[in-house]
Formats: structure tokens, C-alpha cells, sequence
């Protein structure tokens, strides 16, 4: 492959230029390439592995998910996972988290049940993120387990398995808050569960206020706030619960705004017609925080590599455009094993990245005052001309900054890990 990466002069040369166009807008890049430094992305350890974990190797997926794909190299351990973790961080401009999963404990080869786990079973965790410093982000894990194969686990009527998936959460906030105590960052711990109905069902109501009942239960006892923020995510649809989901958007919402939990709002779960951007102001007006899984669905909740599409663009321009970079916590939630996993973390990573510059290039207040001015025009010709100026000029100076590979680099020193590294993994 051709190297056609610029120079560092190039770069410096065109910011130069990009510097004088967006001034004319009454835009410093300056300032912009401070605050894109200031977001830190949550990457998100599955898709490393497909979503396997090291509880049970060689274990099935459950509760509808589905990891597509054979690219070799996928990591088989917590040690070539966080190898593989540290090339994406260093490809990647700025400082970042990682969202961990219950199933990624390291248990020294012993059989440790998930209403068991300690903080200890992720020590080899905490020392990593403390030495790299990376904050980290939790999931109790509510599916691929004997006692989640009915489909439900919160929401179940049997209260024996019930019981089980509320000790787990229970469990999972404990280690939340020992992140958090541990990193001096708050750990965002998010509630998941696969719960729901293949066809449609007779009684919606019950399912629900049992779901409500195991939530009370796992946030009975108070967490410091500065250790660990719980949040809740819904669901439209999966496999296995095409026609019903207990913890619908409207329960979550309405359980989030009641008990002062966040919000997660997934952009792979909602139908292709809704907007996920749209969503943000809305529930801000009642939340004082959300959690933000940035995916890409095709046709349903696929969890595609993102892209610099639309969708991407929208969601990072209504954080900024409302000024709640404070209040929205962004994660990733992609799998993809039919291409090399480091570049799929790598890409969908700088493509959120390289959104919230793009929304960050814009003259937010000089578009504000044009529409409430009722001047649309205006609105639509700068937001129109936005689209063709020299933003990605911008960008290639936040690497160069950040002593990150600019352009094609970057594939360059994956092909180079593959190659070391993932090859060698059989």
C-alpha cells in the first residue's frame, strides 16, 4: 500500500488555511481542538472477543446476541485483550475509557458464580486502567447463562432466578462503585437485561412490575455518586422478543426519571425510522444525566461498525448544539468479527470523534440567533455550506497533536499487529 499520508507541513499548512475559514465564521479551532480533547469516549471491550467473556470458553451467546463472522485473531485471554485495547487507545487522539463486562472477570481458573464476583476477580482490570489511565465503565451480564436461556432474568416469575440476577446487579454496582473509588472516576454501571416475549403475550403488566420490584431491590442500598452512577437501558426488539420487551423505552424512562438513575439510550435499539438525536433534548429536560451507546443498526439491532453517517453526525450535534457535553456519558457498542477487531474499534471510534469536531466546527449561537430570528434561510444556507468546509484539515491537526498516525497511517500499524500479534493466535 501507497503511503499517502501527509507531511507534518502539509498538515500544519492546511490547518493554517482551515484556521482563517472558520474564523470567518466567527469559529476558533483553537478552542474547538481544546474541548474535542476534553470528550472521552467508553470503548467497549466485547468486540475484542465477540462477546465471549473468559467465564466459559467457548460458550454460546444468548438473550438474542449475535456475533457474525470469522476474521482470525480475536482474543483469547484478559492479557491479549488489553494488548489489543493498547494499540486502539494509541491510535486514537485524546484520553479514553473502557466498558468492561461482568463475564471479562479474571477468576484465576476458578468457578466463581456472577452473584459472587468482587472487585477482587477484576484486579487485573483496575491495575491496567490505573497505569493507563483510563476510567472504567460496568455491565452486570443478563444473558448467556443457564438461568437466562427462558428469556427472562429480572422479569422472571420464577423468584429463585430472580433472585439471582438481582444479587448479580447488586454485586455489579459493588464493583462500580470500587472502579470508581479506585480510579478517581465515577464508573457508569448500566443495567441491561434480554427479557421478552417471541410472540405476543397476554399480560404486558406483570413482567413490569416485577422488572420494577428487581430494580428497587438493586438500588436499595446508596451509592456515592462520586464512585458510581447506575443507568438503565432499553430495548425495542431482539431475537427471541420480536414481540414484546419488558424494559421497553417508555418503563425505562419513566423508572429513570422516578428513581434519579440515567438513562442509556442505544442507537441500535429503537426502530430505523426513529431518531436517537431527537431523543437527547427530551429527556435532558428531566435527567440530569444520560448514558449514550453509539451503534449503527442495519434493518435491527446488528451493531455495525460506525460510520461518519447521518445518524452519527446528529446525535453528536445535538450534544453540542444543547451544550451537554457535561451531562451525556458516550459509549460504544459495536461487534463486528467478519473484519481485523482492532480496526473496527479504531474506526468507529475516530468516526464518533471525528463527528463531535464537525459539530463543534459550527457557529452554534449565529445559527441559534438566525432561527429564532425566524430567518430559515440563513439557518439552511450555513448549515448547507458547513457540510463543504475544511473540517477534516482540522482533524488531521487534532493527530498530529495528539501524536496519533493522520490518514491511512493508522492501518498501516494494524496491519503490523496482525501480523506480530493476531496472526500468531491460530
Amino acid at each position: 500500500m501507497l503511503d499517502s499520508s501527509p507531511s507534518s507541513k502539509q498538515i500544519q499548512d492546511a490547518y493554517a488555511a482551515a484556521r482563517e475559514r472558520y474564523a470567518m465564521l466567527g469559529v476558533d479551532t483553537d478552542q474547538t481542538l481544546a474541548r474535542l480533547s476534553q470528550i472521552s469516549l467508553s470503548l467497549h471491550c466485547w468486540q475484542g472477543d465477540d462477546v465471549g467473556g473468559f467465564e466459559s470458553p467457548g460458550g454460546e451467546l444468548g438473550g438474542g446476541i449475535a456475533a457474525t463472522g470469522n476474521y482470525p485473531g480475536k482474543a483469547r485471554t484478559a492479557v491479549e485483550l488489553r494488548s489489543d485495547l493498547d494499540l486502539v487507545y494509541r491510535l486514537l487522539p485524546g484520553r479514553h475509557r473502557l466498558n468492561l463486562h461482568a463475564i471479562y472477570a479474571e477468576t484465576n481458573g476458578q468457578k466463581v458464580e456472577r452473584n459472587e464476583l468482587q472487585p477482587e476477580h477484576f484486579a487485573g482490570w483496575v491495575e491496567w486502567a490505573k497505569a493507563n489511565h483510563h476510567g472504567i465503565d460496568f455491565n452486570p451480564t443478563c444473558f448467556s447463562h443457564p438461568l437466562a436461556e427462558s428469556g427472562f432474568t429480572l422479569a422472571s416469575y420464577d423468584p429463585g432466578i430472580r433472585q439471582f440476577w438481582v444479587e448479580h446487579c447488586i454485586a455489579s454496582r459493588n464493583i462500580g462503585a470500587h472502579f470508581g473509588r479506585e480510579l478517581g472516576t465515577p464508573c457508569v454501571t448500566n443495567i441491561w437485561i434480554p427479557d421478552g416475549f417471541k410472540d405476543t403475550p397476554v399480560d404486558r403488566t406483570t413482567p413490569r412490575l416485577l422488572l420494577r420490584e428487581s430494580l428497587d431491590q438493586i438500588l436499595a442500598a446508596p451509592v456515592d455518586h462520586q464512585y458510581n452512577l447506575d443507568a438503565v437501558e432499553s430495548k425495542l426488539f431482539g431475537l427471541g422478543s420480536e414481540s414484546y420487551v419488558v424494559g421497553s423505552h417508555e418503563f425505562y424512562l419513566g423508572y429513570a426519571i422516578t428513581n434519579n438513575v440515567l438513562l442509556c439510550l442505544d442507537s441500535g435499539h429503537f426502530h430505523p425510522t426513529e431518531s436517537v438525536a431527537d431523543k437527547l433534548s427530551s429527556v435532558l429536560l428531566y435527567l440530569p444525566e444520560v448514558l449514550l451507546h453509539i451503534s449503527r443498526g442495519v434493518r435491527w439491532d446488528s451493531d455495525h461498525v460506525v460510520t461518519l453517517s447521518d445518524e452519527t453526525q446528529m446525535m453528536l450535534q445535538e450534544i453540542v448544539r444543547q451544550n451537554v457535553l457535561d451531562r451525556v456519558h458516550i459509549g460504544l457498542d459495536f461487534f463486528d468479527a467478519s473484519i481485523n477487531r482492532v480496526a473496527a474499534w479504531t474506526i468507529g471510534a475516530r468516526n464518533v470523534q471525528r463527528a463531535a469536531l464537525i459539530a463543534l466546527l459550527e457557529p452554534t449561537q449565529r445559527l441559534r440567533d438566525a432561527e429564532q430570528a425566524g430567518d430559515y434561510t440563513t439557518r439552511l444556507l450555513l448549515l448547507e455550506e458547513l457540510k463543504g468546509m475544511p473540517w477534516s484539515a482540522v482533524w488531521d491537526q487534532f493527530c498530529l497533536q495528539h501524536d496519533v498516525p493522520v490518514g491511512l497511517q493508522y492501518l498501516t500499524e494494524i496491519r503490523q499487529y496482525e501480523t506480530q500479534a493476531l496472526a500468531q493466535r491460530g
